[in-house]
């Protein structure tokens, strides 16, 4: 429950602070006149993320078991390729997001109503889509046969939503250059579990070979319907009995990822704006801790 609380808590965050910029940008500059269509886009992007999310739900169930699994098994890859690429995007462009979407906004409210729709429907819509097809593939391989992942889910979303408020309000400010690290290397733990379920969702289509070849089976120790057994499920998607091929590719993925993430930024990739003088300090401090 816990991973899939931290995806819920972490995506959901990532749109409501583009939410709060893009309100905060219009009520700042006095125009008002353009949140109706900034928050018609919101909308549509919120709808269609959610659709996109019930279209994989209810979708899969009339597959045969096979397809089910050749589905499941490439959508988990797919969501792990697509996570990964955003909190690698997010830890290099967060200090930057507030500008880069004031840019896009100005831009539309040069363009007019249709151009506003579709700028808040973009900003919003790729992290909703991206957030719909991971919390599916997390929860459909974090699921014990309860509403627990589910839950957590929306738990973190709430809490999101809750935090995004708080910011715009001024009631609540932290270095968000802190917490998407540490809450990305997190989701880079969780990711690697969905995509070794996926490994596992393949096998199980005869994808792929090797379903058979177990690389250790500590069910007896670890009892699966155990309380630690689905707390280690529910948080890192835990697998007593993986196969080999789930445990060299859950490798391959989580020490380099984790690795690279979690490196220090190469000062050869800092903007202008941050090789500029001393002078510029309170911008940059505004910018990484609001």
């Amino acid at each position: 429950m816990f991973g899939n609380y931290l995806i819920g808590l972490r995506e959901g965050l990532e749109a409501s602070l583009v939410v709060c910029i893009l309100v905060a940008y219009l009520v700042k500059t006095e125009r008002r006149d353009a949140l109706a269509p900034v928050w018609t886009g919101i909308g549509v992007a919120v709808a269609l993320s959610l659709g996109f999310g019930c279209a994989l739900t209810f979708g899969s169930q009339e597959l045969t078991f096979e397809a089910q699994e050749a589905l499941g098994g490439s959508l988990s890859i797919l969501a792990v390729g697509l996570v990964t690429w955003m909190v690698f995007w997010m830890r290099r462009t967060a200090r930057h997001l507030r500008a880069e979407l004031h840019g896009r906004l100005d831009a539309a409210l040069r363009m007019g109503t249709a151009a506003l729709v579709a700028t808040a429907f973009l900003a919003v819509g790729r992290e909703g889509l991206e957030t719909a097809l991971f919390v599916w593939a997390s929860v459909r391989a974090s699921n014990d046969g309860t509403h627990g992942p589910l839950l957590g889910v929306v738990l973190g979303l709430l809490t999101a939503v809750a935090l995004g408020w708080l910011f715009y309000r001024g009631a609540l400010r932290i270095n968000l250059a802190k917490f998407f690290t540490w809450t990305g290397a997190m989701l880079v733990v969780v990711a690697a579990g969905v995509l070794a379920y996926g490994v596992h969702d393949l096998q199980e289509a005869r994808f792929l070979g090797g379903l058979e070849d177990k690389a250790f089976d500590i069910s007896t120790t670890i009892p699966p319907d155990s309380w630690y057994g689905t707390l280690l499920k529910g948080v890192f998607n835990f697998q007593p009995n993986p196969t080999v091929l789930q445990v060299v590719v859950w490798s391959l993925y989580l020490v380099p990822v984790l690795a690279l993430f979690l490196a220090p930024a190469r000062t050869g990739s800092r903007t202008p704006a941050e090789r500029a003088p001393k002078a510029a300090g309170p911008a940059k401090a505004d910018a990484s801790g609001s």
